[in-house]
């Protein structure tokens, strides 16, 4: 298996709600690491770096309100295969269609209020993570 990180966003709607715990647990649970762990507010300039997939859809203004409408906690997760096996935790990105078991299954309401966002790729993971932590945020032990 391939070690790897990941970047995890666990969004304002799973902050609000007060279920960070019970995300992360899931993530420990399946023995990925925590390396980097921090609160921030998302800046208008870093949600569309971060979404210039869909920036300039008509749609991208919601997201990026709903994005900055409270803080996320940004995670570098790693572990073998972690980029695959944490989308499998998460299931579908509609959490209406993610089953039961899923994180998104179990927590979330829709496409946006999906409780966690998880990179797609290892190449995306290194780009985002990089976007979100710099240097000597990230740790290894």
């Amino acid at each position: 298996m391939a070690q790897e990180n990941t970047l995890i966003l666990l969004k304002p709607d799973c902050v609000e709600r007060g279920i960070n715990g019970e995300v992360i647990k899931r993530f420990e649970d399946e023995g990925f690491r925590i390396r980097g762990c921090k609160m921030i507010r998302l800046t208008e300039e870093l949600l569309k770096e971060h979404y210039a997939h869909i920036a300039d859809r008509p749609f991208f203004p919601t997201v990026a309100e709903f994005m900055k409408s409270k803080p996320v906690i940004a995670i570098v997760l790693s572990g073998d295969n972690v980029i695959a096996h944490v989308r499998d935790l998460l299931g579908p990105t509609d959490s209406k269609a993610a089953p039961k078991g899923t994180i998104r299954g179990d927590y979330g309401t829709d496409k946006m209020t999906n409780v966690v966002h998880a990179s797609d790729s290892p190449e995306a993971a290194a780009i985002e993570i990089e976007r979100f932590f710099h240097h000597g945020e990230i740790f290894s032990y």
